[in-house]
Order: structure tokens, then sequence, then C-alpha cells
């Protein structure tokens, strides 16, 4: 994954908790109960993370699992019509993330945790399918790889040297 620093000193940052789990440490003296929280954050305007956060407590959880997605965010390319460039699988684990791009109207068809992960980054048409392994953690990381590795056509173009209309056609 290509990582870029992204300035949020002027985003307006919307969260989601995509999933709670209490997970238990058995220790001499007993067990001990932690939760994780899965949080994907974006701008709703090409920008989105995600982060897992773990406490013994669920708002701080939440709330560390908030700070992680901040750190993790990417950036995505949208074309005109708020749906993505090309097509794409995103792989993370044995989770993949089918992404296909849509034409204006056509909605976010996604599964829940793709669905946050679209929502969330502003992506307004897009066609997703989950291949593989369906948990939630791993589709969502699976899902923000594959938006990280779009590329626009102007960036195709000059990989290739060639103008856009060349790639385009």
């Amino acid at each position: 994954m290509k990582r870029t620093i992204i300035d949020i000193s002027n985003m307006e940052l919307q969260d989601k908790v995509v999933t709670i789990k209490r997970v238990t440490k058995v220790v001499k003296g007993g067990r001990n109960m932690r939760f994780t929280a899965l949080v994907v954050v974006g701008d709703g305007n090409g920008h989105v993370g995600a982060g897992l956060g773990k406490a013994t407590e669920i708002p701080d959880a939440i709330r560390k699992g908030k700070e992680d997605a901040i750190k993790n965010m990417v950036s995505v390319a949208l074309d005109e019509n708020a749906s993505i460039t090309h097509d794409f699988i995103g792989k993370f684990g044995s989770s993949e993330v089918l992404l296909k791009r849509a034409p204006e109207g056509t909605g976010i068809i996604a599964g829940g945790p793709a669905r946050i992960v679209c929502e969330l980054a502003g992506i307004k048409n897009i066609r997703t399918k989950s291949l593989g392994s369906n948990n939630k953690q791993n589709v969502v990381l699976a899902a923000i790889a594959g938006l990280s590795q779009l590329k626009t056509p102007e960036e195709v173009a000059s990989n290739r040297g060639k103008s856009v209309e060349e790639v385009v056609s």
C-alpha cells in the first residue's frame, strides 16, 4: 500500500464503528476481559482509513480505533460521477474485495463492511463483491487496500508516456 501523508487539519471527519468484540486473555488469576473496536474514518471526499483499538472499556477502544484509523488514512482516486476510476480486486489476508466502477445512479451495491468503507470514502456509485474470507476486519482492510491502489487516467498516461486520450480510449 502506498503511504502518503494526508493533512487532516481542515477535514471534516466522520467515523463509523464496524464491529466491537470482547476478547479474553486467560492468566494465572483468572480472565482478563478487553474490547476491540474496528473503526473506519473518512471525509467523504476521497480519503478513508481503518483502525483497531483495544481497551478495557468500549468507549476507550472506539477512541483508540479512531486515532489509529486517522493515522492509516489513504486517498482514493474518484472519477467525475463519484465512482472509482477502474475495476480492481483489493486483497488482504484471505479476503478479496472486487471493486467495480458503476454509472451514475447505481448507488453503493456492497455488503456491510465494504459499504461503510465506500460511504466514508465519498464513493456514490460502485458495485463490490466480497470474495474469500468474510472476516469483517479483513474485508475492510482489503477494500481500503484496493481503493488505495487505484490510479487516475492521468497517472497511467504519465507512467506510459502517452496522452490521457490514448489511455482512456
